[in-house]
């Protein structure tokens, strides 16, 4: 995937501005896509030039013009196009697994505090999943189809804070008891 599908998907719902499609980005694909501001603004002129977005100007008094940007045709076809098309499973990046392969290369309560901080990250964002779900998805099978998609997304990430938060546990429990080694006796 490409930072321009996230944009385009973002705009799918409505026009908004830059600015705004930050805020959305952040709310929504931000969670699982991630982008900065520059990369943004760059983004939405390429999606521009290439015709799949176009602009109404905004003026307004003491402070810049502001662009609101909606999808045109043709960005609508390239979004349907490329959902259309298989994916490959997405490579796994992760800097804590490189760190869990080599971990026993540093005292154990080193890599334990990395592991438990985490393991706090990764209940803060489940919470936040959490709280979207009651508040957004109070009762999913009375969804309407948009809403459906939209939840299934939340709940992939419900499913994969939760795994973490299950691997992580299992690493502590793991890493804390003794081995067969360090509870011989001389």
């Amino acid at each position: 995937m490409a930072l321009a599908h996230a944009i385009l998907a973002i705009l799918l719902d409505q026009p908004c501005s830059g600015y705004d499609l930050r805020k959305r980005f952040e709310g929504s694909v931000g969670f699982f896509w991630q982008a900065s501001f520059q990369q943004i603004y760059r983004e939405l002129s390429k999606l521009e030039e290439q015709g799949l977005l176009s602009f109404e100007t905004i003026h307004q008094q003491s402070r810049p013009d502001k662009r609101i940007y909606q999808m045109t045709e043709a960005g609508k076809a390239y979004l349907k196009a490329w959902i259309a098309e298989p994916c490959d499973i997405a490579p796994l990046r992760d800097d804590l697994l490189v760190k869990t392969f080599s971990g026993y290369a540093v005292p154990n309560d080193t890599f334990l505090a990395e592991l438990k901080q985490h393991q706090a990250r990764h209940q803060e964002r489940l919470t936040v999943y959490r709280q979207i779900e009651q508040k957004f998805f109070p009762n999913p099978q009375a969804l309407p189809v948009k809403a459906k998609f939209q939840y299934l997304t939340l709940l992939n990430g419900i499913r994969f804070e939760t795994a973490w938060l299950a691997w992580c546990e299992e690493s502590l429990s793991l890493l804390n008891e003794p081995s067969a080694q360090e509870s011989k006796t001389p």
